[in-house]
């Protein structure tokens, strides 16, 4: 392990469009036996929170899971843009048949929320639409929202973490069932010391699964299997490298009835490889990514950020 991450790349790509208060992408790349891995918990992380997701980026650099399908069906995602901008920003991502909207983003009303659906049931209409609230309503929120939805005629595949907690979610999901809403779970599975609690506490009809946070696809896949949900694999804007990872645990999944958030290459303005993950016809194809050289030269952080991930690195290394 110590020879791959000695020969880490840091790298720093930017946004197409702000997200999440992103603004560029930063993360280290490194090779294993089996291939390509990335590394790219966001800055605001704590070491051993870090240290899990290294841990999941070492796994995939060693090992490649039991694959049970070749592609992935992926949903276009929208970060919460004005109404006005829905149509340039999904441009991107070509053909699509699921889009996943950002909502209750700091500093925007419900209002807005509303606009920028149906801005986009207007322009696909054809397309599902599922939102993500990244724990960002009420309760009282929420409920207000879903009940706006259903005025408006729109249905959702799902409504993607409304609230904080797992308790509240609970309730937003018996209350929003009567809407015909379902609701999905996030940050109360990789941001929970037990990533199955929201499932003992029936808090959730679905789970959104990351690899990186759960420490790897194995650990992942048992999740999964424990809960009992149906999973949507999601990524955490990667590069093609870090996606490559969503996909196989995506692909080695029994089941997989949902699209997946792993298009999210489209909201970076380069990446790291000369054939990057970019869904065609709302899928992507499994396969291991090789970043080229000269795009890890175009690409390499600054100085100071370069050091900061490679301390960052040691330390998290020293952990696992």
């Amino acid at each position: 392990m110590q020879n791959a991450l000695g020969a880490a790349r840091v790298f720093s790509i930017p946004m197409r469009t702000r997200f999440r208060g992103v603004t560029h992408r930063e993360g280290v790349l490194f090779e294993g036996p089996a291939g390509w891995a990335e590394w790219s918990p966001f800055i605001e992380y704590e070491d051993a929170e870090a240290a899990v997701w290294l841990q999941a980026a070492v796994e995939f650099a060693f090992e490649t899971p039991d694959l049970k399908r070749t592609q992935i069906g992926v949903n276009a995602t929208l970060p919460a843009v004005p109404a006005s901008d829905v149509l340039a920003t999904l441009e991107p991502f070509g053909t699509f048949r699921t889009v996943k909207i950002k909502v209750a983003e700091a500093g925007q009303t419900i209002a807005e929320d509303l606009e920028r659906i149906v801005a986009v049931r207007d322009a696909f209409p054809g397309a599902r639409i599922r939102l993500d609230a990244n724990g960002g309503y009420t309760l009282e929120q929420a409920l207000e929202l879903g009940e706006s939805l259903n005025k408006l005629g729109i249905a959702l595949d799902y409504l993607e973490q409304p609230v904080k907690t797992i308790g509240e979610l609970a309730e937003a999901r018996t209350k929003l069932s009567r809407l015909g809403i379902q609701v999905a779970a996030d940050e109360s599975v990789r941001k929970v010391s037990d990533p199955l609690a929201v499932a003992h506490a029936a808090a959730a009809d679905l789970l959104v699964v990351k690899a990186a946070p759960l420490g790897g696809i194995n650990r992942a896949l048992e999740v999964i299997a424990e809960s009992g949900l149906p999973a949507v694999i999601s990524s955490a804007l990667e590069t093609s490298v870090g996606i490559s990872m969503g996909l196989h645990l995506a692909a080695a999944l029994p089941e997989l009835n949902y699209d997946c958030g792993l298009g999210t290459v489209a909201l970076l303005k380069r990446d790291v490889t000369d054939e990057p993950l970019i869904a065609e016809n709302g899928m992507l194809q499994v396969r291991r990514v090789v970043p080229r050289e000269a795009k890890l030269d175009a690409l390499v952080a600054n100085e100071e950020r370069s050091k900061w991930w490679l301390d960052r690195l040691e330390r998290c290394s020293s952990l696992i």
